[in-house]
């Protein structure tokens, strides 16, 4: 349902760096409300469940834009299914084979979302379970006080 005709240009670069933002302001502020939290698990796996799917969707919606706009750019034309595909498929590291970048536009595209998610498994996730360890013991040592408001990310 998103609007994404238009093609690969510089408002798509801005839209993928503005999503990845969001996605960054997104984290952090799920990770002082998990510190703060009464059921630090649980809003430790709503961040998750909320955030990284952003960050797919932000890294599938380019690679379509790209596709549609440079036909080259992959082995075949990405339909928005199968961008999400590739997307998933780079994330979960388990390689290519149907579909690969060609062009030296996609490659670097496609690189730039491998660090980003060495970046998102790594350091994220060890912020977001760091954030909930640090609720998890001040809970146990009484030092947080809770309100009703406090749960949701």
């Amino acid at each position: 349902m998103a609007p994404l005709e238009g093609g690969f240009g510089l408002l798509t670069v801005l839209t993928l760096v503005l999503g990845l933002l969001a996605f960054g302001l997104l984290t952090a502020w799920q990770v002082a409300a998990i510190a703060r939290s009464e059921y630090p698990r649980l809003s430790a796996l709503e961040a998750m469940t909320t955030a990284v799917p952003l960050f797919l969707i932000v890294f599938s919606a380019t690679y379509f834009m790209l596709s549609e706009s440079v036909p080259g750019t992959f082995s075949e034309p990405l339909n928005r299914t199968d961008a999400l595909y590739f997307t998933v498929t780079v994330f979960a590291t388990v390689g290519f084979g149907d579909i690969v970048p060609v062009t030296e536009t996609g490659r670097v595209l496609t690189t730039a979302q491998m660090v980003a998610d060495l970046i998102v498994v790594g350091v994220i996730a060890k912020a977001l379970f760091g954030a909930m360890k640090i609720a998890m013991h001040r809970r146990r040592a009484g030092d947080l006080p809770f309100t009703d408001e406090d749960d949701g990310p």
